[in-house]
């Protein structure tokens, strides 16, 4: 399993997170990507490799391009319209916003590309963004080369960035990124899977309306978890995409019997679709020990995951996403990784 990971992470390291009606230390940082390498090193991944360096030509089919030059430029017109601190949002165009559109003002602007107003952005972001966006698309080739599996190291996270929305810790969308990758390098379908707790809402955002990449998302019950407005059931692609986008929200202390279901039927829905190649965007906050979330998984289950996703027989590009606060992210994602190998728990 060749592994893609970048020391440039780094870069991105906040301070503060709002969580709680409180400033708190995040629970996305560096210590994230650390944990998960010196648990892949441990179970004998060591086929690791930096990423290469890519324009933004493939980000652009995506992402829209004024979001992407408010990305590169943010930290420095908030420094330089005098602010200090790490930057969040405080206002945010709202259902009724008949007029909305970019505002001059930098504490403005940053709101109107926010999805949420946990996430601070800091200096050294959109640096580590591009790291994050390299590892996938480096994935992606690799994959495109011929070989079967590839692990993007990818920190910061991406699956909840939109077509010009930031939050979630994402700011652009790796998965969708690896997707287009793979489509521009001549692969006809491919599908996205994300199992992290939190619905892909960024990633829906920019493959609703395609019918080229399918996306199934397995997560929290949306009237209970992160991001809230976007995974119902019945969001299910739009125009050309329709019926390529399926959520399968679940309830609260979700554990393997329901969960595997729930598995069993996206892998069907992929299968059906006719994938070529396969993007999973894995998170293993559905770990019964995750902080910020409430799905039940235990760790040996993460093993039969990758084995069941293995069993599609698709070659898969896996994309770090979410798992938070707990040591064991690191055996859960090696878990993952060594069932995707294996092919059995």
């Amino acid at each position: 399993m060749r592994v893609i990971y970048s020391e440039d992470h780094k870069l991105r390291d906040a301070r503060t997170e709002l969580h709680g009606g409180e400033l708190v230390k995040p629970f996305e940082g560096p210590f994230r990507a650390e944990w998960i390498r010196a648990a892949l090193k441990q179970k004998g991944f060591a086929d690791e490799v930096a990423p290469t360096r890519y324009d933004l030509s493939v980000p652009l089919k995506l992402h829209d391009a004024g979001y992407l030059a408010f990305l590169e430029t943010v930290w420095e017109r908030w420094l330089s319209a005098g602010f200090t601190t790490e930057a969040i949002p405080i206002s945010l165009p709202v259902r009724r916003s008949y007029h909305a559109r970019p505002p001059h003002n930098i504490d403005g602007l940053i709101g109107y590309y926010a999805n949420s107003v946990e996430t601070s952005i800091t200096e050294g972001t959109y640096q580590a963004a591009l790291a994050a966006k390299d590892c996938a698309m480096t994935g992606a080739d690799y994959l495109s080369k011929g070989n079967r599996f590839a692990f993007a190291l990818c920190r910061p996270p991406g699956h909840h960035a939109g077509i010009d929305l930031f939050g979630g810790y994402c700011f652009l969308n790796n998965a969708a990124i690896a997707a287009q990758r793979l489509r521009d390098n001549g692969t006809k379908k491919v599908a996205i899977l994300d199992v992290d707790f939190h619905h892909g809402n960024g990633t829906q955002d920019v493959t609703y309306e395609r019918d080229d990449i399918f996306f199934a998302s397995l997560h929290g019950e949306p009237d209970d978890a992160f991001p809230y407005f976007w995974g119902h059931k019945e969001e299910t692609g739009k125009g050309r995409g329709e019926g390529f986008n399926a959520n399968f929200p679940m309830l609260r202390n979700t554990a393997w019997p329901v969960y595997s279901e729930a598995l069993e039927a996206a892998l069907e829905r992929i299968s059906a679709f006719g994938a070529e190649a396969l993007v999973l965007s894995l998170g293993v906050d559905t770990f019964e020990k995750d902080p910020i979330s409430f799905f039940r998984l235990k760790t040996e289950d993460f093993l039969t995951m990758g084995a069941r996703i293995a069993a599609c027989g698709l070659p898969v590009l896996t994309v770090m996403e979410g798992g938070y606060g707990v040591h064991e992210i690191g055996d859960n994602v090696a878990n993952v990784l060594i069932g995707l190998e294996n092919g059995k728990a």
